[in-house]
Parts: C-alpha cells; structure tokens; sequence
C-alpha cells in the first residue's frame, strides 16, 4: 500500500457491519428467540467459532460440496486444520456425545451463533449470519417432532406473523426413501429423485412429472392424500389446536442426507417474499461420528437474514429505540463536571443518561442527540444549577416542560417507550 493510501472503509463481501440500528434488530431476533425457545423448556449452550476441519469432513460425501467450496478453512500455526463453523448442528452433536452420560434426557437445548459460509451472496444468504438452532435429543416420540414444530411456530408468531403469512410444509424421508425403495431406484438414480422433489417449487408442473416418469415412479405416491398416517395424525392434533397452516408436502426433502424422518420447511406467503425461509427436521443417529450408542434427535435452525426479509416485506420491523434517554448539555466546558455529577443521579435512578463535554456550541449539541435520536435533551446552566430546576425538551415536538431536580427522574421513568 502506497504511504498516502487509504485503507477502504466497506465490509468484507458477504458479511455485515451492525451499526447501532442494525445491532438492535440483531438484538430483538436473538431476545424473541431465546423468550421463545425458554418457555418451552430449552436452555441456551454455545461453543468457539473454531471447529477441527475433520468434523465436517467426516460426515461424508453428502457434505462434499460445502467442504470443497463452502467452508473457510486455513492451517493454523500449530499445522492444524481449522474451519470457521459453516452450521451448528455438529458442534451440538459433538457436545451431547462428550458427556451424553451426565446429561439428563430428553434434552432440550438451543443457540444462536454466527456461522459461516462462503458462497454467493444474494437475497436471504450472505457469508456470515446468526442463526438459531433448536435440537431435542433423547426421543423418538411423534410429540418430540411436534414440540418442535411446534417451538418454529410460536417463534414466527412471536414476530408478529399471522398464521396466513406462513405456511409450515411437512414431509417424512423415511417415507421417500420407501417410495424409492418400491420402485428399484438405485443410489444414483435416489439422488436424482430427492434432487428433483428440491426443485419442485422451482420449475413447471410438466417437467416435474417428466423428471418423475424418467424415474418411473408412481405419481400417485406423490399425492396430497398420501401423506404417511403419523403425518396426517401430527396435522389434525395441530389443526385441533386451531392451528391450520401446517400441511403435508412431499416435496419437502432437505438438504442434508442425515435426515432420518419428519422433515419440515416454513414459507413465507407474501407475493414479494415467496421462499422457504427456514427447516429442519429429525436426525436420529447424528453422535454416530462420536460413538456406536444411537441417540434420537429432532431440530432445526432459522437465521436472521431470512426472518428480516420477512418482517420487512410486512412492515413488522421493530422501530429503532436508542438505549440513551436522555442527553445532557451544557452551556460551557466550565460545567461538565457538574453535568456529570447532575447525569449521575438520573442513573443511579435508573435512567440513561449521555453527558456532552461543551466543546461546541448548544444548537450544535442538540444537533448531536438528534443525529443519535436520543428524544430527550436537558440543558445545564448557571441558572439551572442555582434554582434546581430544569428543561425538559423533547426532540421530535419540540415540547419543553421545567422540573425540579428530583422530579426529572420520575418524568423519564414514566414514559412509554
């Protein structure tokens, strides 16, 4: 770099900077999530980005591609090979396994980190995001696949969705590998037909049911009334609880070939937004890797891009509200001490209060807390600091109001925010 050049100021592609409005979001998905996921009984584990490469390795050729082209991995300075954590699902595995004897199940447990992945970013995926992830080790109960579902619901409704917004697709991979088992396919030919049930959303009826017929599969395998009976079950105890917009979709398959049975998508149904925007499923031999004791599992993971892109096409994001209540100024740099102490007592009451130094002009102060959109400004003055009483001027009026000292605090604390 050249002596008088600059660095540039933009974030590595693919990843955010979160400025104070971008944190708050970022702060509400997580505080929705983890209200969420506590009332149903979960508690919150978490673990270092870092995991050994051979962890994503290992799961096989099922994984070939986001090992090959997905992950960031580098050799340490120890000659080790280390990969930034592309998902979470194995750090949990691995975790269970370590001391699944001093744990008590069924096991509930939930985080919500950052994970990364090098692809393209586009709308809804970028390189790095948080994402929630919801795992229920220890059963095999229908119920178990039903709390989960059950936990994705109220967490879109927690973000102020309506059951119309959303619809949760539900399928079951035992049965499409039963289907393909029935009609001869072959492992190549399996993957082919799992890859084109992906796709169905995504191209015409026609080829579809080409695609199907290539394979030479029975359609009617395929049909809405078709669904397997611990399916059907699962979608009338939802819809008794007035719950209707779980449905049964044999299209649904996941990516993952871990996948052991109920598998689930939730989509959004807005015209502008019309995508999956989450899933997951059951997976009922993942500490395989780690052990020869099978353990029952049954999760699924949402991130924070997708749940935004939701919200935003519904004008649900929460409006930004700084932490900061109040700014104090003062006429002069002469008194910043005095406004200190002054700030000092609105918290040790409870309020946030910002202290300017008085190196600029007033009106220029003001200008200061309205670019941090702190609604509240109290001058400090001589006067005010003889008489005890003060201005309160709000911001987005212009409304002022004069208090008494051990007044102010009260006032603040009374607000709606």
């Amino acid at each position: 770099m050249a002596k008088n050049d600059k660095l540039p100021t933009e974030a590595y592609k693919g990843v955010r900077d979160f400025y104070p409005e971008e944190q708050a979001f970022l702060n509400y998905f997580i505080d929705t999530c983890r209200g969420v996921c506590e009332r149903a009984g979960y508690v919150e584990y978490h673990a270092s980005v870092l995991e050994p490469a051979e962890l994503y390795k290992a799961k096989g050729a099922e994984n070939e591609e986001m090992i090959n082209e997905q992950t960031y991995t580098f050799v340490d300075r120890g000659g080790r090979e280390v990969t930034l954590r592309p998902e979470m699902t194995p750090t949990a595995a691995r975790m269970v396994a370590a001391k699944r004897r001093e744990m008590g199940f069924p096991l509930r447990l939930y985080s919500i980190p950052n994970v990364f992945r090098y692809e393209r970013p586009q709308r809804g995926r970028l390189r790095e995001h948080w994402q929630l992830n919801v795992d229920l080790f220890g059963s095999k109960s229908l119920y178990a696949d039903a709390e989960i579902i059950g936990v994705a619901y109220g967490i879109m409704k927690a973000f102020g969705a309506a059951d119309s917004d959303f619809v949760i697709k539900v399928n079951d991979r035992a049965h499409l590998n039963a289907v393909a088992g029935s009609a001869g396919l072959d492992e190549e030919r399996r993957a082919k037909f799992f890859a084109l049930l992906d796709r169905k959303e995504k191209m015409p009826q026609e080829e579809f049911d080409s695609g199907l017929a290539e394979l030479n599969l029975d359609l009617s395998t395929l049909a809405a009334d078709a669904a397997p009976e611990h399916i059907k079950k699962m979608i009338s105890e939802f819809a008794a609880a007035n719950i209707t917009n779980l449905v049964y979709d044999p299209s649904v398959v996941r990516g993952f070939n871990y996948y052991t049975g109920m598998v689930f998508e939730v989509f959004d149904t807005h015209p502008e937004n019309n995508r999956a925007l989450f899933g997951g499923g059951r997976y009922d031999n993942l500490t395989a890797l780690f052990d020869d004791e099978p353990l029952p599992g049954v999760g699924f993971g949402m991130g924070d891009v997708t749940v935004r892109d939701f919200l935003a096409v519904r004008n649900l994001l929460p409006r930004y509200v700084p932490p900061t209540q109040v700014y104090v100024a003062v006429t002069g740099p002469e008194l910043a001490a005095a406004a200190q102490a002054f700030a000092g007592e609105l918290r040790q009451k409870g309020l946030n209060a910002a202290v300017d130094f008085g190196e600029k002009k007033l009106g220029e102060q003001i200008k200061t807390a309205d670019k941090h959109k702190i609604p509240f400004v109290i001058v400090v003055g001589p006067d005010e600091l003889a008489s005890g009483r003060f201005t309160v001027k709000e911001l987005a009026t212009g409304d002022e109001k004069i208090f008494e000292r051990g007044q102010l605090a009260e006032f603040f604390l009374n607000l709606e925010r």
